[in-house]
């Protein structure tokens, strides 16, 4: 049950942590009348907050899948590659053409991590479809 719960309330702090992140930039550029960080701002609300809360949830339903260690290596890469994805984002969006190349590389490890969750889950719920057929 440890290793089930270590990945929902870690998903969740992170989900938080990358709330305030979002909400606080969206205060900066709506005081500040500058939106041209806007695309950082929505993905950090959407990958960070939303997506990590979504993945918290799905895990609490399904501990199987939380217990695996594709939901480790899940959340990890997730976590690595999402800010490495932001801050590159942000430094091109401001106009550090070099960026770009770092920009790629987070955006490809967050979606490594994402398709990890997809798997797991796409596995646990074969799993779990097969147990209740096998019930009726």
């Amino acid at each position: 049950m440890a290793k089930e719960w270590s990945v929902v309330i870690r998903c969740l702090r992170f989900a938080v942590v990358y709330l305030m992140l979002g909400v606080g930039m969206g205060i900066a550029m709506g005081v500040s009348h500058r939106f041209e960080y806007a695309p950082v701002h929505a993905h950090i609300n959407l990958l960070g907050w939303v997506s990590l809360a979504l993945f918290a949830l799905i895990y609490h339903l399904h501990p199987q899948a939380a217990a695996t260690r594709l939901a480790r290596w899940h959340f990890w890469l997730h976590n690595i590659g999402l800010p490495i994805f932001m801050v590159s984002l942000f430094l091109l969006r401001g106009g550090m053409e070099r960026a770009g190349t770092f920009v790629g590389i987070g955006a490809s490890v967050t979606f490594a991590g994402l398709a990890l969750f997809a798997v797991n889950l796409m596995r646990t719920l074969a799993v779990a479809n097969r147990t209740v057929a096998q019930v009726e």
